[in-house]
C-alpha cells in the first residue's frame, strides 16, 4: 500500500497565491507520472496539471499561465503552485501518482484531497 498525503489548502482571497504539497511514502520503487485532479460540487474531476519522471507538463487550459506543476522525486513528492486564484478555483483537489512498487507493478495511487476555496 502507497499512501499520499496532501497538504496547503485553505481560504484565499482571488488574486491571492496557495501552494499544495503531496507526498508519497510506502513501498515505492519509482513514481512516474504525478498531478492533480480537482472537483467542485456536481461537477465531474478535471485534471489540473500533470508532469511526467523526466519533467513534461501539461494543463488544463483554465489554469496555464497561473498554475505551475513540480516534483522532487528525492522526497516522491509533488507541488501545485497556484497564484492569480480567481473563485472558480474553488474546489476539492486531489493528487495522484502512478506508482511502481516492484520491477513488474504499477499503479495509480490517490491523496485524500484538499479543499481550496477562493473568495471574491
Amino acid at each position: 500500500q502507497v499512501q499520499l498525503v496532501e497538504s496547503g489548502g485553505g481560504l484565499v482571497q482571488a488574486g491571492g497565491s496557495l501552494r499544495l504539497s503531496c507526498v508519497a511514502s510506502g513501498s515505492i520503487f519509482s513514481i512516474n507520472a504525478m498531478g492533480w485532479y480537482r472537483q467542485a460540487p456536481g461537477k465531474q474531476r478535471e485534471l489540473v496539471a500533470a508532469i511526467t519522471s523526466s519533467g513534461r507538463t501539461n494543463y488544463a487550459d483554465s489554469v496555464k499561465g497561473r498554475f505551475t506543476i513540480s516534483r522532487d522525486n528525492a522526497k516522491n513528492a509533488e507541488y501545485l503552485q497556484m497564484s492569480s486564484l480567481k473563485p472558480e478555483d474553488t474546489a476539492v483537489y486531489y493528487c495522484y501518482a502512478d506508482v511502481r512498487t516492484g520491477v513488474s507493478r504499477r499503479n495509480d495511487y490517490w491523496g485524500q484531497g484538499t479543499q481550496v476555496t477562493v473568495s471574491s
